[in-house]
C-alpha cells in the first residue's frame, strides 16, 4: 500500500513547531529578566525607565553592560559606543538569515529585526538549515514562533524584577541565568576553527584587560575575536583552495 504524502508545511504548523523550539529558553529567559530589572532600579532607574530601556533595547547583555557603566559614571559616549558593539553579534545574525528571510515583506523584516535576540537566531537558522526548501511564509511563522515564548516573558519578567526585587531573597541568585544562556547558546555554535579562535581569543582578551575603566576590554576583545575568526577562514579557504 503506497504512503501518503505528508502534510505541507503550513505557516501554522511552522509558527508551533518554533514556539516549541523556543519555549525552553523560558528557564533562563525569566530569572535573566528579572535579574535585569533587580538591577536596573538598584541603579537608580525607576519603573518607567527600566521598562523603556526593555522595550526600546531587547537585549539583555547590552542592557546590562549600559547599567553598569552608567553605574560608574562613565561618558555617554562610552555608554553608546559599549551596548552597540556588544550588540553587534545582531548584524552578524542578520546577515545569516537574510538568504532565508530577505523575500519577505518589509513590515515582516521590521518586526524580525526588531525581536532580534540570540535564542531565536540560534534555533531559527538551524531550522533553516535543517529544511532549506521551507516556504518563505512558513520560514517566517517558525522565526516568530520561536521569538513568542522568549520576548513577551522577557518584558514580564523585566517587570517583575523592576517591582518585586527588594523583596527576592539573595539566596535565589538569579544571576546564575546570564552565564547559563550565553554557554547554552554559544557552545553549539563552536562548529569550526574559525568559531573557537573567535570564542578563545575574546575570552583570553576580556579577562586579561578587565583592569580597563568602563569596560574597555570587551569592546578590544570583541574587536579582536572578530578579526581572529575571520584571519582563521581566510587561512582555511587558502588551504582549501
Amino acid at each position: 500500500m503506497p504512503h501518503s504524502a505528508p502534510p505541507p508545511d503550513t505557516p501554522r504548523r511552522a509558527f508551533w513547531r518554533g514556539f516549541r523550539a523556543g519555549a525552553p529558553f523560558l528557564l533562563v529567559v525569566i530569572p535573566f529578566g528579572m535579574l535585569f530589572g533587580v538591577v536596573a532600579t538598584e541603579a537608580g532607574l525607576d519603573l518607567a525607565q527600566t521598562m523603556g530601556m526593555t522595550v526600546a533595547v531587547i537585549a539583555g547583555a547590552a542592557q546590562f553592560a549600559a547599567v553598569a557603566l552608567m553605574v560608574e559614571d562613565a561618558p555617554v559616549l562610552i555608554v553608546l559606543v559599549t551596548a552597540l558593539a556588544v550588540n553587534l553579534r545582531m548584524a552578524m545574525y542578520s546577515a545569516a538569515l537574510a538568504p532565508w528571510l530577505g523575500a519577505a515583506p518589509l513590515w515582516q523584516r521590521a518586526l524580525a529585526a526588531y525581536f532580534m535576540v540570540d535564542q531565536a537566531y540560534a534555533v531559527s537558522h538551524a531550522e533553516y538549515e535543517r529544511a532549506p526548501r521551507l516556504p518563505i511564509a512558513a520560514r517566517v511563522a517558525y522565526y516568530f514562533g520561536a521569538v513568542t515564548p522568549v520576548c513577551g516573558p522577557w518584558y514580564l519578567a523585566t517587570w517583575a524584577g523592576a517591582v518585586a526585587g527588594a523583596a527576592i531573597p539573595p539566596a535565589f541568585a538569579l544571576d546564575f541565568a546570564v552565564p547559563v544562556a550565553f554557554l547554552a547558546l554559544v557552545a553549539p555554535m563552536l562548529r569550526s576553527a574559525a568559531h573557537v579562535a573567535a570564542a578563545g581569543v575574546s575570552v583570553v582578551l576580556a579577562l586579561a584587560l578587565a583592569f580597563l575603566p568602563y569596560n574597555l576590554g570587551l569592546l578590544i576583545a570583541a574587536a579582536a575575536a572578530m578579526i581572529a575568526g575571520a584571519q582563521v577562514e581566510r587561512w582555511q579557504e587558502a588551504r582549501a583552495a
